[in-house]
């Protein structure tokens, strides 16, 4: 037998799933209306549960964890069919309707807006960059930020959340889980770390240098030439411009932005210091209220997930049977907790994508918690 003929054997094969495939999800329609005439849930773990197991005994060995992938598929394409046929609209769902009718057309270009550090900060070149002509407050931690935009006293905080080179922005990600907050826009802002030191100073004298961990974390390589140099961590990389100037001493330099060299009256001792030519940073900018505003295109979930085999898979399989595209996917342990992670969910979908309400449907079945943090477009 040739490959020709195999191929056409698949083929006939192929025509016959095809069928019996259409034929599971028209018994699946008719399930699925069956639990919605008498209050049952979409979702039926003990079902599925017991299902893999007759298939498990059915086949060869050496195919189980075949047909597993393969009806666990199923199922989730089975429910997500059965979703889409609903006419009920759970809570979250409707929350997401209104905000699309209610949010203005054009973003706001004057509002009041939290960042952490001080002027010249990066958090603040990238408010610069989501709106024209912001009123900053500035707070010296993440959690001030938070708690500014929790509180009513900003309507939008901005907070870096990863970069390119060093990562993601742990303290955000714990934060997300305390706070009630929703992102409405991102921005990719360009760092470029300076070696800033006092008028006078001299590379050879610099004896100890202060900025952000991330910043230092960026310019390791570097760091490492200077031989024994005392490293230390502060706030922001702004505010170590600002102690740079505020103590006077040739022997003390910041990791910090040209901007602030300006800003702060320091000399620049050495240029563009971090370790990777394109290094940027990736900034949220965060509402209490959920604000959708129009060209949407991205949308963040986290989630809790029950501590047991194939949870992550399954939330992962149902955004595959929806052809929807995982950007980013980061994982943080819970406080208080054994073994229990939140994972946090950037999607590629455009809210006005017919998919994109049926994301939400049966998640919550999936989820010990689910939170939706928003859809927003990023500003280049």
């Amino acid at each position: 037998m040739d490959l020709k003929e195999l191929r056409k054997e698949i083929d006939s094969i192929d025509t016959q799933i095809t069928n019996l495939f259409l034929r599971r999800m028209d018994v699946s329609a008719r399930i699925g209306q069956y639990k919605k005439e008498h209050g049952l849930a979409v979702y039926d773990p003990a079902r599925e549960r017991q299902k893999l197991q007759e298939i498990a005994q059915s086949v060869p060995p050496e195919m189980r964890t075949y047909t597993d992938s393969l009806y666990s598929l199923l199922f989730e394409l089975s429910r997500a069919h059965q979703r889409s046929l609903s006419t009920q609209e759970s809570a979250l769902e409707a929350s997401i309707r209104q905000s699309l009718q209610n949010t203005p057309a054009l973003f706001p270009n004057r509002p009041i807006v939290a960042c952490q550090g001080v002027e010249g900060a990066f958090s603040q070149q990238a408010c610069d960059k989501l709106f024209e002509r912001p009123g900053i407050l500035y707070f010296n931690s993440f959690d001030g930020v938070f708690a500014a935009v929790d509180k009513g006293l900003c309507q939008y905080g901005v907070l870096p959340l990863e970069n390119s080179t060093a990562g993601s922005v742990n303290r955000i990600y714990d934060l997300m889980m305390k706070y009630h907050f929703h992102i409405v826009r991102s921005t990719r802002v360009k760092v470029d770390h300076c070696l800033l030191a006092n008028p006078g100073a001299e590379l050879s004298s610099i004896r100890e240098i202060v900025s952000h961990e991330q910043a230092l974390a960026q310019c390791a390589d570097f760091l490492r030439t200077l031989g024994d140099v005392k490293i230390t961590p502060c706030e922001n990389t702004a505010k170590a411009a600002q102690m740079v100037q505020q103590s006077g001493r040739k022997d003390l330099a910041a990791l910090s932005s040209q901007t602030c060299a300006d800003l702060y009256g320091l000399v620049c001792l050495e240029r563009s210091v971090q370790d990777r030519a394109s290094n940027f940073t990736r900034f949220i900018c965060i509402s209490k209220n959920l604000e959708i505003y129009p060209g949407a295109d991205k949308t963040s979930i986290m989630a809790v997930l029950p501590h047991r085999p194939g949870a992550l898979y399954k939330v992962l399989s149902r955004f595959y049977a929806l052809d929807i595209n995982l950007i980013k996917l980061e994982s943080r342990p819970l406080p208080n907790s054994d073994f229990e992670f939140m994972f946090y969910f950037d999607l590629e979908i455009s809210v006005y994508s017919p998919r994109f309400l049926e994301v939400f449907r049966d998640l919550d079945g999936l989820c010990s918690q689910l939170k939706y943090l928003g859809s927003y477009s990023e500003v280049l």
